[in-house]
């Protein structure tokens, strides 16, 4: 019986011993489930990485889609508008200078009535020329000599005129030594005088007015305003007669004389 037990015990014995290498042959797949494992974890996060890329450049291009369609959508005049101001940008700042400074030197002349007024002249038949207050005025790239606007640069020009006409009496009743103003012709006369010619002999470029019946126991006024595009060639002059020059409104703001060059935008750039 004892014997037995003892068989049995060294029979197990030698089981335990012969199933030990077994035990470390497990123990030694352990790193290899692991590196496996972390393969895979490693492949997962870069396909996240790889989706995470795809969607991004998905939505730029989207995006940037949506962007061009809605700037094809914007109104013409929106468009119209901003082109410009690109166009500007793009522009080199030494050719904007020279836009600037010729925008600073565009041909123009505006000139008020000079005072004192010769009021002795009553001669309503005889047209008297106007002359203008250059001191007061302005003038750039044009001259003004006795009476005339001379234009440096020729070209085609804005020219205008406006002429004030009043009479007043002061008090009631008659003044035998007041003139006859009820029937009073109010003309005014433009002129255009070629220079580059041999012999100058003015052009009527202008003409308007009306015979006023004025009451002389009121004030009266009346005025008379006129403007057209002119071709003007360096050196050519413009002036103003009217009839009746006694009767004018000493006030700049009525009585005034002016050219303006057409054109100058296009000559910017």
């Amino acid at each position: 019986m004892a014997a037995n037990e003892y068989r049995s015990y060294l029979r197990n014995h030698l089981e335990m011993e012969t199933d030990q290498p077994r035990f470390h042959a497990a123990q030694t797949t352990a790193p290899t489930y692991r590196s496996l494992i972390f393969g895979t974890l490693a492949v997962i996060g870069l396909l996240q990485v790889a989706s995470s890329v795809a969607i991004l450049l998905h939505l730029t291009g989207y995006l940037r889609e949506v962007d061009i369609t809605s700037s094809q959508q914007k109104p013409l005049e929106e468009r119209s508008r901003t082109e410009p101001y690109v166009a500007d940008a793009l522009t080199s700042p030494k050719k904007r200078a020279r836009c600037y400074k010729k925008r600073e030197i565009v041909p123009e002349a505006h000139l008020p009535i000079r005072v004192p007024i010769d009021f002795s002249n009553t001669e309503d038949q005889k047209t008297v020329m106007i002359h203008w207050n250059d001191q007061h005025g302005t003038l750039r790239k044009i001259k003004y000599s006795d009476g005339r606007i001379l234009v440096e640069k020729g070209g085609l020009y804005y020219v205008y005129a406006k002429t004030c006409f009043r009479h007043y009496v002061q008090g009631t009743g008659s003044h035998p030594d007041q003139p006859d103003v009820s029937n009073a012709q109010l003309i005014q006369y433009v002129y255009h005088e070629r220079h580059t010619q041999s012999t100058i002999k003015p052009y009527l470029i202008m003409k308007s007015g009306s015979t006023m019946r004025w009451d002389d126991q009121h004030y009266n006024m009346y005025c008379v305003q006129q403007g057209r595009g002119v071709h003007l060639s360096q050196g050519d002059g413009v002036f103003v007669n009217v009839s009746n020059s006694w009767l004018l409104d000493p006030e700049p703001e009525g009585s005034y004389f002016g050219a303006l060059k057409f054109g100058a935008a296009n000559e910017l750039c």
